[in-house]
């Protein structure tokens, strides 16, 4: 069967054959004479053939070149393969060791061909050892060593942050968002090399905001009560021409309760319900929209980050001071929905809460509620808008549901959807490797 087999697997059922022929070979006599309980044809087949590349002795081989392994006259049943990093591309992120870094591969049906799944680390010395078995139950081995070329300083992509982090629970609308520290030309490639894994199956895509702004999002809001692993593969992946990652990162995140906040605009309220049961309905003001900024935008918002006391100035959003609108405002339980300045806040001083919409375009609640709100709301709940006519730009902050799912698919480079169950859709090799 085709599959992804990891060498730890293979080697274990590889020793069970070896012993069986131990037992077989040994049923013999000193004085007796020697004869074999086994067929003719058997102990007649053609030792296994073995080939690796990268063949050995090669020198600054391309990171992004896929290991192959291929067998003739019999069935590969090992592939081990140690990469020790000797070079100053040696950059130790978080989890560095151990199995972030243990080589997969794909072998198929017949198994005489194994191909690596990800790619090599720059700058290491690298040894493989694959191992083969006849119909005989026969092995043969082979070793290949070889060197992989180093990531030069200053073009080696990195990691600058991400969203969300390890260890966080967040809402079913989360997305995963990650920020590299230099611009990506070979999108399909370091798409495949970025794999998320979830407890439900579900489909999700890629799209690329920036060269510098990867984003995954699934067809539909996550399943809530689950764990999602993002798989980040990054090291010997050619992001551009000559730059290449050196460190592969791990991020666990548990999806929570599903918390769904609905506000129609004119009816001055905010409907919360926890996992399809009502929770909460609570007064507030939104946007007087006497102008675009002032109107709270229609759309489909993601809960962003969070203030327990945060100062408002509209000089941060392009309206300086004495300008009209312009505003300078402290508030307390400050929740963000937008990067033009869109927060569930905080507005004792407001009080058409519940019978008008005067706010600045954000959603004004009273002091009890806006706590209630900023206790109980995850990173990655959503928000659903309606009723103004100002709508939501996808790029907005976290507005990715803003797109269809189709439309959200267009804009993933390799126009495949990554299934959470079953890897990613591509290869991570580079072309013609």
């Amino acid at each position: 069967m085709t599959g992804k087999t990891h060498s730890a697997v293979t080697r274990r059922f590889g020793i069970g054959l070896v012993a069986l022929a131990l037992v077989a070979t040994a049923c013999t006599s000193g004085d007796a004479e020697t004869q074999s309980s086994a067929d003719p044809a058997e102990t007649e087949a053609e030792a296994a053939e073995l080939s690796i590349t990268p063949e050995t002795g090669g020198e600054e081989i391309a990171p992004n070149t896929p290991i192959r392994v291929s067998a003739e006259h019999g069935a590969i049943t090992d592939v081990q393969v140690d990469q020790a990093v000797v070079t100053e591309a040696a950059v130790e992120g978080e989890g560095a060791e151990g199995d972030l870094y243990a080589m997969t591969g794909t072998l198929n049906e017949d198994g005489s061909e194994w191909i690596s799944d990800w790619n090599l680390r720059p700058g290491a010395e690298v040894v493989v050892t694959a191992t083969a078995e006849n119909e005989a139950g026969e092995e043969t081995e082979l070793t290949t060593e070889f060197t992989t070329l180093d990531a030069v300083p200053g073009r080696r992509l990195e990691l600058v942050s991400n969203f969300p982090s390890s260890g966080d629970t967040v809402g079913v609308g989360m997305p995963v968002v990650i920020n590299f520290d230099l611009p990506v030309t070979n999108k399909a490639q370091v798409e495949n090399s970025m794999n998320v894994v979830a407890e439900q199956e579900t489909a999700g895509a890629w799209n690329w905001i920036t060269d510098q702004m990867a984003v995954f999002r699934p067809e539909e809001y996550w399943e809530p009560h689950q764990n999602v692993t993002v798989d980040l593969n990054l090291a010997g992946v050619e992001a551009s021409e000559g730059v290449y990652g050196v460190t592969n990162y791990q991020i666990d995140f548990e999806i929570g309760r599903e918390l769904i906040a609905t506000m129609h605009v004119p009816d001055h309220e905010m409907v919360i319900e926890v996992d399809g049961e009502q929770e909460r309905v609570i007064e507030v003001s939104n946007g007087a929209a006497n102008r675009h900024f002032d109107t709270t935008s229609t759309g489909t918002h993601v809960l962003m980050e969070r203030y327990e006391h945060l100062t408002m100035d509209s000089a941060t959003v392009g309206i300086p001071e004495d300008d009209p609108g312009s505003y300078l405002v402290d508030v307390q339980y400050a929740v963000r929905t937008s990067n033009s300045g869109e927060f569930v806040h905080e507005a004792s001083y407001n009080t058409n809460i519940g019978s008008a919409n005067t706010s600045n375009g954000c959603t004004n609640l009273r002091m009890d509620d806006a706590r209630w709100f900023f206790e109980n709301t995850l990173m990655g709940d959503v928000l659903d808008t309606t009723g103004t006519d100002r709508e939501f730009e996808f790029d907005n902050g976290w507005g990715y549901w803003q797109k269809s799912w189709d439309e959200w698919l267009e804009g993933s480079e390799t126009g495949e959807p990554q299934m959470t169950t079953d890897g990613t859709p591509g290869s991570v090799h580079g072309e013609d490797l």
